[in-house]
C-alpha cells in the first residue's frame, strides 16, 4: 500500500514539473508574440525582462525601506528552505513530496530576490548632491541617485510562474484524493495559476498615469483565472478536506487553503496601487514592500502550515499502525 502511494505521488510530481515547463514555454511564446505585435525588436525573454523598468529618484528613506524589505524577504526564504528540507527525513514518505516542493518554492524565491536586490542596488548609488554658496549644508550628505542602470523586478514573474502552481500542488499532495482526481486538480490549478501570471505580467511595468487604463485591462484579465483558483481552493476541494478523519488535520488543511487565498488577495490589491493614487517613487516603494510581505506569507507561511499537516498526518499514520492486530500481540 505504501509503495502504491509513493508511486502515484511520484507520477503526480512528474506531472507537476511537466506543467511548470509547459507554463514557462507559454510565457516565452506570449512574450515573443507581444513583441511581434508591438513592432519592438527582439522577442528574447531576457530582453523582455530587462525592459521591466521602474526607476525613479528616491529619498534615502525610500531606498533603505525597499532594501530592508528585499533583504528581509530573502532571509525568510533562505531560512524556510533550510528548515523544510531538514525536516523531510522526519516525515512519512508519502508526505515528503509536499515538503520538498515547499522548500523548492522558497529556494526559487530566494534566488529571485537575490537578483531583484542586486538590480535594486545597481540602479542607485550614493552621491553628494551638488550645491552652490548658501545652499550648501555644513555637513555634506550623500543621497541615492540613479545610475542609469534600469531597476528590473520582473524576475519575480518568472518566480511566480514556477512557484505559484507549486504552492497549490503542495496543498493538494497533503489531501485525501485518488490519483485521477489529484492529477486533474493539479493540472487545472497549475494551468489556471500560470495563466493568471502570464496575463498580469504585461501590465506590471505600466505605472505612468496616461497608460493606467491598460494596467486595469491586464488586471481584469488576470482576475478571471484567479477567481477560478480561489473557487477551487475554497469550494471545489471542500469534500476532500472534510474526508479527513482527524479534526486537527482538517483544521490545518482548511487553514492552508484560507491562508493561501487570503495572502493571494493581497497581490491584486498591490497591483492596483498605481491606479489608486500611488505614483513615481511612491508607487515603486509600495509595490516592492507589498509584494515582499505577500511572498513571505504565501510561500513561507503556507509552507510551515504544510509542514504542520505533514507532521500531524505522520503521527496519525503511526498511531493507526500501532493499532493494527499484529502490533498488539
Amino acid at each position: 500500500m505504501r509503495m502504491k502511494l509513493m508511486a502515484w505521488q511520484t507520477m503526480l510530481l512528474a506531472d507537476v514539473l511537466d506543467a511548470v515547463h509547459t507554463a514557462l514555454a507559454m510565457y516565452i511564446i506570449c512574450s515573443a508574440l507581444s513583441y511581434a505585435v508591438s513592432g519592438k525588436p527582439s522577442p528574447d525573454i531576457g530582453t523582455n525582462l530587462r525592459q521591466g523598468v521602474m526607476a525613479f529618484p528616491m529619498t534615502d528613506g525610500q531606498f533603505q525601506l525597499v532594501s530592508f524589505f528585499l533583504l528581509f524577504t530573502l532571509a525568510s526564504m533562505v531560512a524556510s528552505t533550510i528548515f523544510f528540507w531538514m525536516k523531510v527525513p522526519k516525515i512519512a514518505g508519502k508526505y515528503q513530496p509536499a515538503l520538498l516542493i515547499a522548500g523548492l518554492v522558497t529556494f526559487i524565491a530566494a534566488y529571485t530576490y537575490i537578483r531583484i536586490f542586486n538590480s535594486w542596488k545597481g540602479a542607485y548609488e550614493y552621491k553628494i548632491s551638488p550645491c552652490h554658496g548658501e545652499e550648501c549644508p555644513s555637513v555634506a550628505t550623500a543621497v541615492p541617485q540613479l545610475t542609469g542602470v534600469p531597476f528590473n523586478d520582473a524576475y519575480r514573474y518568472l518566480d511566480w510562474l514556477l512557484t505559484v502552481p507549486m504552492i497549490l500542488i503542495e496543498i493538494v499532495l497533503t489531501m485525501k484524493l485518488d490519483l485521477p482526481e489529484a492529477r486533474s486538480t493539479c493540472i487545472k490549478l497549475g494551468v489556471s495559476s500560470a495563466l493568471m501570471i502570464i496575463l498580469g505580467y504585461p501590465g506590471e511595468s505600466i505605472i505612468q498615469a496616461d497608460q493606467l487604463h491598460m494596467r486595469w485591462v491586464f488586471w481584469a484579465l488576470a482576475m478571471i483565472p484567479f477567481l477560478f483558483v480561489v473557487q477551487t481552493m475554497l469550494i471545489g476541494l471542500k469534500a476532500a478536506t472534510k474526508s479527513e478523519t482527524k479534526e486537527s488535520v482538517r483544521t490545518l488543511i482548511s487553514n492552508a487553503q484560507r491562508v493561501t487565498v487570503i495572502s493571494w488577495l493581497t497581490y491584486p490589491v498591490v497591483y492596483i496601487f498605481p491606479m489608486i493614487g500611488f505614483s513615481g517613487a511612491s508607487a515603486v516603494v509600495a509595490i516592492q514592500v507589498g509584494y515582499g510581505v505577500s511572498d513571505v506569507i504565501s510561500k513561507c507561511g503556507v509552507g510551515f502550515i504544510i509542514y504542520a499537516i505533514a507532521s500531524a498526518k505522520t503521527a496519525q499514520d503511526e498511531e493507526e499502525l500501532l493499532q493494527l492486530p499484529k502490533y498488539n500481540k
